[in-house]
């Protein structure tokens, strides 16, 4: 078996004797494994038709995560042992195995009595996530060094994903127009207001910051009682804004259905998840953020949930290529999912707005003290 032959090129303790296929990713083949010494890891391979260039997104993930760990040593109410992810050499030294016939591969120790999970609906733990995700955002401020690499240049540019997906529709490469007449409307009637971060970013009004730019409650790892561990899936760890990270957190954190659901007038935004996230956000992060960037919080979990859906659109027009499926139209599901959940946001905006200001309030009360 491949993997099995490849997991033995990377510094592991003993053989494996048990191989699962680990995650619900959309992109890259994940695998725990157990040896015979009890070891237990997790090999990727990785997607490099969607990271085209995996030395640079590896140097990204060893620069980061060699951050957090030492950070975290300075600190005695934290254990980088198990609060970052920690990648596994191969027998070479490399950080990441590149194999002739089956590609790139990388390999990250496991964090024992730990999961993930694709919702969450208890205040308490989504608190813990917005606690985590606040974190590395606030931890990685001095990291050392030269910018980021881009993993996907233009991942978040709405801009981009506006055009490639009229495009799409223009060209229609895989005969599906027909079937989303109703959405491309949908969408246009919305790009203009969607493309307002776009222009406080170019006009230096929001700071360029190092972003997870994948924060989905499913990236967040939490022990057995509920406290938020770590963050994973870094591959996309590279220079963006605060509200990418926190609006596309909100879209899975803080919605009441899953990714695809089927019957949409299950799909809200719940307010009582969205406060406990933008709680523990900001519980961390309200210190460094300047003021347009918290006034535009509320307002990004709408943008990133419109631009999220438009690239599952975008995926379902050019004949899903980008994101794994496991039924026909699943991603034009996920679209739709996303439209609905925007439309909830549309109408919860005043409350959203509110949530954020009075949680900044009772956090300078609380400083007062």
């Amino acid at each position: 078996m491949i993997v099995e032959e490849i997991s033995k090129q990377f510094s592991i303790q003993g053989s494996p004797v048990k191989i699962r296929i680990f995650g619900s990713g959309h992109i890259h083949d994940t695998y725990h494994i157990l040896t015979d010494a009890g070891q237990q890891v997790l090999l990727q391979k990785i997607n490099d038709r969607v990271f085209q260039d995996v030395p640079v997104l590896m140097s990204n993930i060893k620069r980061v995560t060699r951050h957090l760990y030492g950070k975290m040593l300075r600190m005695p109410d934290h254990d980088p042992e198990r609060e970052t992810m920690i990648l596994i050499p191969t027998v070479n030294g490399k950080h990441y195995l590149y194999e002739k016939s089956s590609g790139y591969w990388r390999m990250y120790r496991f964090i024992t009595e730990s999961r993930y999970l694709d919702q969450v609906e208890d205040p308490r733990m989504v608190e813990q996530a917005g606690l985590a995700y606040g974190r590395f955002l606030a931890w990685l401020v001095d990291l050392p060094g030269p910018r980021l690499h881009e993993t996907i240049p233009a991942f978040h540019d709405m801009g981009s994903r506006i055009g490639r997906f009229l495009m799409s529709a223009q060209k229609d490469p895989a005969g599906r127009v027909r079937l989303v007449r109703k959405e491309i409307t949908w969408i246009e009637k919305r790009t203009d207001e969607m493309m307002r971060l776009h222009f406080l970013r170019v006009g230096g009004r929001i700071p360029e910051r190092i972003t997870h730019n994948d924060t989905k409650i499913n990236n967040v790892l939490f022990d057995t009682k509920g406290i938020a561990l770590c963050v994973s899936d870094l591959d996309t760890v590279m220079p963006g804004i605060v509200h990418y990270d926190f609006g596309d957190a909100v879209r899975t954190a803080a919605s009441t259905a899953m990714e695809d659901e089927k019957d949409l007038r299950r799909v809200s935004v719940d307010l009582r998840l969205f406060e406990a996230f933008s709680k523990g956000y900001l519980h961390e992060t309200a210190s460094i953020l300047n003021a347009q960037e918290i006034e535009k919080l509320a307002f990004s979990a709408r943008m990133m949930t419109f631009l999220i859906g438009l690239r599952f659109l975008t995926d379902f027009l050019e004949g899903d290529l980008y994101y794994k499926i496991h039924y026909p139209d699943q991603n034009l599901q996920r679209a739709r999912v996303q439209f609905r959940l925007v439309e909830s946001m549309e109408k919860n905006a005043d409350s959203m707005e509110e949530i954020i200001s009075r949680i900044i309030q009772n956090q300078k009360k609380e400083k007062m003290k």
